[in-house]
């Protein structure tokens, strides 16, 4: 007699197919079962009660990975990363800006607001960092960009379990201390700032799954900087930050520190992209790896290995439900270094402007500007989101 999905959660989980196919592999293979339809994660919550019937390894395959693309800047990882994702069926996400800091929920640029701000409270992005990487806002802008990109694998994680679909995220919060390094060493960031930063990294990073595989693609620092003229943007060719020692503390913290501490946990591959390369040659590179002989303890699959279908459950809830709880890992208080504080007064000015600026007054999806008063009494969805700023 079939086992009802409840019984199934009191039994082991079916173990993870740990090879990868490429679309023209899984095509050869002949028609592929039919998955359940992909859980709305970003509006609803994924609760006990919703675990009894939506198992979460229904909707794995063999791409059910989480895969990080890294490389040196300018190196052309996102459109390598758009085409992976193409030939292998995987979603791909390009590495976060601050423009998911600066710009809300209904479009509005807060960069707008910097001529009513305090010198010290305005808007500071990447092309500022490249224009002026001495500027007194580098070091809290870099520690901004890791939150991002904290909450942005945090999406990743959560999308793969949610939907079974495999994704490739270009940078993860693991190698951001490599921009650390660079800045520190080439004195755009002090060393209070820097300790300071490795106090959150430390706080924050042991909550997350460490990905399947990492793809580093490579490129010696002379053929960057003419990849960086070849490109003609002129705050990358003008710019202060983009200069030799810069990148070549990159450079050496990518490849002696993060690729050897990330080897011990995920599969890595590595690739000299001096002159560009197939992305097909790494999809039959990713085919013929050969992740099934792993132990269940193996570190390399740990953070993806669970015995019962609701210990994935809890996994799953971990990641969709609680996002905002993840992030307070960041509340840690910063006082030893004066860049990365402001004071009081400022402070209150820039949260007025900030608070008071379009699409800030009402929480989303009851501003009357924007929503009739139907839409707010009758509401039928509900956008989860966090405020970077919190």
């Amino acid at each position: 007699m079939a086992l009802t999905n409840v019984q199934k959660i009191l039994f082991r989980a079916p173990q993870s197919a740990r090879h990868i196919a490429g679309k023209a592999l899984q095509a050869s293979l002949g028609p592929r079962p039919q998955k359940p339809a992909p859980f709305p994660y970003k509006e609803k919550d994924y609760t006990m009660f919703r675990s009894l019937f939506d198992k979460t390894t229904s909707r794995f395959d063999e791409n059910s990975k989480l895969i990080v693309l890294e490389g040196p800047v300018g190196i052309g990882k996102t459109a390598v990363g758009n085409q992976l994702a193409d030939l292998l069926g995987m979603h791909f996400m390009p590495d976060i800006t601050m423009n998911a800091y600066y710009i809300n929920d209904y479009g509005y640029d807060m960069r707008k607001l910097d001529p009513q701000l305090p010198v010290n409270c305005r808007s500071f992005d990447e092309r500022n960092f490249l224009e002026n990487p001495e500027h007194f806002n580098a070091a809290s802008f870099q520690i901004i960009k890791y939150k991002l990109r904290y909450a942005h694998y945090i999406d990743a994680i959560a999308h793969l379990l949610n939907t079974g679909e495999g994704v490739i995220i270009e940078r993860s919060p693991y190698s951001d201390f490599v921009f650390v390094e660079a800045m520190y060493k080439c004195k755009y960031m002090s060393k209070a700032a820097r300790e300071l930063y490795y106090t959150l990294y430390k706080h924050a990073m042991p909550d997350l799954l460490h990905p399947h595989l990492v793809i580093y693609l490579d490129a010696p620092v002379p053929r960057l900087l003419d990849l960086v003229k070849e490109r003609k943007l002129p705050h990358e060719v003008n710019s202060k930050a983009m200069n030799t020692k810069y990148l070549e503390t990159m450079e050496s913290e990518f490849k002696y520190k993060f690729l050897r501490e990330i080897s011990n946990r995920s599969e890595v591959l590595v690739y000299d992209w001096s002159e560009g390369g197939d992305p097909e040659v790494i999809v039959e590179d990713l085919e013929r790896l050969d992740m099934d002989n792993y132990d269940e303890n193996d570190p390399k699959i740990q953070d993806w290995s669970y015995s019962r279908e609701q210990y994935w459950a809890d996994v799953r809830m971990k990641y969709t439900n609680e996002k905002e709880e993840l992030i307070s890992n960041f509340n840690v208080p910063l006082v030893d270094a004066p860049e990365l504080l402001i004071p009081g007064e400022e402070a209150e000015i820039f949260t007025r402007a900030w608070f008071q600026a379009e699409g800030n007054t009402h929480a989303y999806g009851y501003d009357p500007k924007y929503h009739s008063l139907t839409e707010i009494l009758f509401k039928s969805k509900y956008k989860k989101g966090w405020s970077p700023v919190s």
